[in-house]
Parts: C-alpha cells; sequence; structure tokens
C-alpha cells in the first residue's frame, strides 16, 4: 500500500475516474473548493444520508425531521452570533504569499509533537518484553518532556481564544518556530479574523434590495422552528429535530479535498431536553452517536473523541468525533450541549415567546439543547478512504474472474448496503441468448435495488470495473444457465463464486445487502 500522502492522492485520483467527484465548473479549470458529485457519487452520498435518516429519525419515536429554507431572515444571524462570531483567524507569510488558519497551524504542530511522543513509545515497545505503555507515558524523561511542550501550548493556545488575543496567537507561532509549508520561512503577518458568511441580497432592484446570508449550517432553520414542529407534532420533551442539507462557508483556507470546502452538507439533531438534565443527554448521544459510526464495520481505533480546547460562545460542553484520515484524525462529527444560547436569543431578537408548557412540572422554560452535527461530505470522505484498497495476487485466483500471478486490482469494499451499485448483471458472451435471460434477471431485480447491465469486455475486466466502484455482488448469466437455471453470484471482497437458482436471486441478494443488519446494531 502506498504511504499516506501518496495513498490519499490515489483516492482523489480514482474518485474522478470511476465517477464519484468532480471538479466543479471543471471546463472552465473548476472553481477553487467546490466539488460535484458524479453518477457514482451521488447514490453513494444519498445512501449515507438515508442511513443517517433511518438511525436518526425512523428509529427514534421523539424525533422528527424538516427542511428548513436556506435563505433565511437576515436578524437569524445576529441572533445566532454569527454576524459578530463566527470568524477564523487568518495569518500570512509574506514569502509565499500563501494565507492560513492560525489554530489549525498551531494544532498541526501540536500534532507533530504527539507523533513524536508514538514514535518514542513504538521503539519501546519492541526493545521490552511486558511493555506498560501508560506507565511509560508518564516516567519516561523525553516523552514527559514533549507532553510539558503540549500542555504549555495548548494552554496558552486556550487562553489566547478565549481572550481573543490574537497577538499571543502569533507569539505561539512564533515562539514554536512554525514555519511556512510552502517558502519554508517564518515571515508572517499579524493574525486578524475572517467571517466565514457569504452574503447576497434579495429583491427586484439593487437600491431596494436587503442583504441576506446564505446559511453557514442549518441548526438555526430547526430552531426558528421549534414551537412550530412542538405544538404540530405534539411532542414532549425530551424530543428531537434533525435536518440534512446544504450549508456554506467562505473558507479562505480550503483543502484536503471534499474535507474542507464552500459548499457542503450537513446532518444535524437538535435534541430539546429539560434544564439541568442536558449533560446527561450529551453524555448518551456521545455513545449513541459514536456506535452509528461503529456499526459501518470500520475498525474503533479509525474514531476518537476529541475535546474542545476553547468552548463556542453558545456551549458549555464540546468534543468532536475524530477519524484517522489518510492525512490524519481529524473531525468529522461534533457533538454540543449548546444550553439555552439559541433559543434565548431567538426570543429576545424576535420579541416571540419560545418556550415550552412542562405539564408534569407545571411550569414554563426554554429547553436546553444538545446537538450532533455530521458533514455528510466528510462521512463520504471517510467511507471513501477506508473502503479503498490496493490489492496485489501472488498467485492465479480462479474465481477471481482471470487474475493472474503479479496481478492487482483496486477495490472499494463499501458496506453493502451503502454502496452506489448493489449487483452486477452480465451475460458472459453477448450471443447464444445469454444476453436475453440476463436482461429478464435485470429487470427484475432492478425494482428492488440499484442494478448495473453491462455484456462489453471479458467477464474479468467487468468484474475488476464493478470492485472498482464497490459493487458487492456480481451475477454472471452463462450457458448452463440455458441449462439448468442458475447463474453464478460472485463476492466482491472474497471473490468467492456461488451457483444459485435464478427463482433465489432476488432473494439472496436482497438480504445481503439489506439496511435492516445494520440498523440493527443501534
Amino acid at each position: 500500500m502506498a504511504n499516506s500522502e501518496d495513498l490519499f492522492k490515489n483516492i482523489i485520483s480514482h474518485a474522478k475516474e470511476y465517477g464519484f467527484i468532480f471538479q466543479s465548473s471543471e471546463i472552465y479549470d473548476g472553481l477553487s473548493a467546490v466539488y460535484d458529485y458524479g453518477q457514482n457519487g451521488s447514490l453513494l452520498k444519498n445512501n449515507i444520508r438515508e442511513y443517517w435518516w433511518k438511525a436518526m429519525v425512523q428509529l427514534n419515536e421523539n424525533i422528527t425531521g424538516i427542511d428548513a429554507a436556506i435563505f433565511m431572515h437576515p436578524t437569524t444571524w445576529k441572533a445566532s452570533g454569527h454576524v459578530d462570531a463566527f470568524n477564523d483567524p487568518l495569518i500570512d507569510n509574506r514569502d509565499s504569499k500563501k494565507r492560513y488558519r492560525a489554530d489549525v497551524l498551531i494544532e498541526e504542530h501540536v500534532a507533530k509533537i504527539e507523533a513524536k511522543i508514538e514514535k518514542e513509545v513504538e521503539k519501546a515497545a519492541k526493545r521490552f518484553e511486558n511493555f506498560d505503555a501508560v506507565l511509560y507515558r508518564t516516567t519516561n524523561p523525553r516523552v514527559a518532556e514533549y507532553q510539558k511542550k503540549i500542555d504549555e501550548i495548548n494552554l496558552r493556545f486556550k487562553t489566547a481564544l478565549e481572550t481573543g488575543d490574537l497577538a499571543e496567537v502569533k507569539q505561539i507561532i512564533v515562539d514554536c518556530e512554525i514555519v511556512d509549508p510552502v517558502s519554508g520561512t517564518r515571515n508572517w503577518t499579524d493574525v486578524r479574523q475572517f467571517n466565514l458568511m457569504f452574503s447576497t441580497q434579495m429583491g427586484s432592484v439593487t437600491e431596494d434590495a436587503n442583504v441576506i446570508y446564505l446559511r453557514p449550517e442549518t441548526a438555526q432553520g430547526i430552531f426558528v422552528n421549534f414551537l412550530n414542529v412542538q405544538k404540530t407534532g405534539r411532542m414532549k420533551i425530551p424530543f428531537g429535530i434533525a435536518q440534512t442539507g446544504k450549508a456554506f462557508r467562505n473558507e479562505i483556507v480550503a483543502r484536503q479535498f471534499i474535507f474542507r470546502m464552500r459548499e457542503f452538507e450537513q446532518m444535524e439533531m437538535q435534541y430539546f431536553v429539560k434544564p439541568g438534565t442536558e449533560m446527561e443527554w450529551y453524555n448518551r448521544w456521545k455513545e449513541k452517536r459514536m456506535n452509528w459510526h461503529r456499526t459501518l464495520g470500520i475498525p474503533a481505533e479509525k474514531y476518537r473523541f476529541h475535546d474542545h480546547l476553547k468552548l463556542a460562545h453558545y456551549a458549555n460542553a464540546a468534543c468532536d468525533i475524530e477519524f484517522e484520515f489518510p492525512f490524519g484524525f481529524k473531525e468529522l462529527e461534533g457533538i454540543h450541549s449548546r444550553t439555552d444560547f439559541d433559543l434565548k436569543n431567538h426570543e429576545k431578537f424576535s420579541g416571540k415567546k419560545l418556550q415550552y408548557f412542562d405539564t408534569d412540572d407545571n411550569q414554563n422554560y426554554i429547553p436546553y439543547v444538545v446537538e450532533t452535527s455530521i458533514g455528510l461530505d466528510r462521512m463520504f470522505l471517510a467511507v471513501l478512504s477506508h473502503s479503498y484498497k490496493e490489492e496485489k495476487f501472488a498467485s492465479a485466483n480462479p474465481s477471481s474472474g482471470g487474475l493472474s500471478d503479479g496481478s492487482k486490482r483496486v477495490v472499494l469494499q463499501i458496506p453493502p448496503f451503502l454502496a452506489p451499485i448493489k449487483v452486477g448483471v452480465f451475460p458472459l458472451v453477448a450471443k447464444d441468448g445469454l444476453p436475453e435471460k440476463a436482461h429478464e434477471i435485470f429487470n427484475t431485480l432492478r425494482y428492488e435495488q440499484q442494478c448495473f447491465y453491462e455484456e462489453k469486455d471479458t467477464i474479468g475486466r467487468r468484474y475488476r470495473r464493478q470492485d472498482a466502484i464497490g459493487t458487492p455482488y456480481c451475477i454472471t448469466i452463462d450457458h448452463q444457465t440455458l441449462q439448468d437455471n442458475t447463474v453464478t453470484l460472485r463476492d466482491r471482497d472474497t471473490m468467492q463464486q456461488e451457483r444459485i437458482n435464478v427463482s433465489e436471486v432476488s432473494r439472496v441478494v436482497n438480504e445481503k445487502v439489506d439496511v435492516r443488519q445494520w440498523l440493527k446494531r443501534l
């Protein structure tokens, strides 16, 4: 397998070659940090979104869903704090003329020190039997020194962010001797704040138009509809409102493919609870959301919790579920205890009461909120990057459809229920009545699953193409099919083949890709 940097490049190349993701407006040289989902990418994205929706809304009787508009009254964003506080601290290098997020530079520097600790631990583990990694981390002088540096940087950084001391943020960069990765110099400008919201105008005449914003998050559409949903749905606290949809952020430093984009999609749920119970629900939702990720079959060590150093202005607790992408552990999902900040501020700015009458306690109160927010595009990248495998075979494998000694294949081992195409249907040759029989099977299956039909090329090459887009099963119709009404069912991951009766094809395929197998793990 290639190293992490080469692996990520291979994944990006594969995503384009096989119709998952294209650069937006590519024929016009593209638009930075904006991407289009191709024929296979849109199917995979839809399947991930549907799995989240089923787990969040369908399986929870006290969670319902909405689809709020992208455009909202501009006062919404004043009340939410986005107009005044939705900023990134940016710093420029005078030599490379490149702009960076100051917080990311510091976090990456800390990550390098953490990597040194891990290297020391790995080296020690190879030298000693019955190695105690926890004891080593607390007693080894070199590791202790590294950890001391990390703690000092984190404390300074947290204090600087909480007090808004941008000069101190720059001083941390200077003291850590962080260099520009392009120019290799430390010729930094001062740190400045940059608001991330896109603004536009609503109105037929420019002079009369009102400035409005493209929403930077979907959560506010839920908050302003809190009472609408609660009353019409007769919802009783605790209850949740879920939503998926597009959000927009004017990211100056957008990189790492679809990990950070200017137009992206969120899957969010706001859970309304009685004040004083928010930490109990916060911890519950941390575990529930981590469990959702683990149902995908991705190893547990690929995930970790990361508590926020600096809490957002609306939160009293916050953490991220981080995933180990090819470029390291990065945020995949956020869980936040938002207190009553949002509803209280919308009540203040709108002049409308946003309170809940608790019949059990016979009192009115503004609920507290626990939020789970996951980026659909990041989840897409997590599934894609983990499922991507480059395999080399030492000897011929008869069941693989023609792989010879030393040959390779690229396969996406996507969980079957998420795969863009569930089954490929192939006549062995395009004659002798095989295409007609294959079309008969295809026309039955496509009412139940997303299927693909192809009769061009050798069967081995057709298998390779389906492996590359993650199709879990392929059905081959051959001359034996015309004799005994059986077909070959090939498994993507094992490349094993079995003969099954045509009458069993629909049942077998449906069972193998049934999403309920995974939902029952929740």
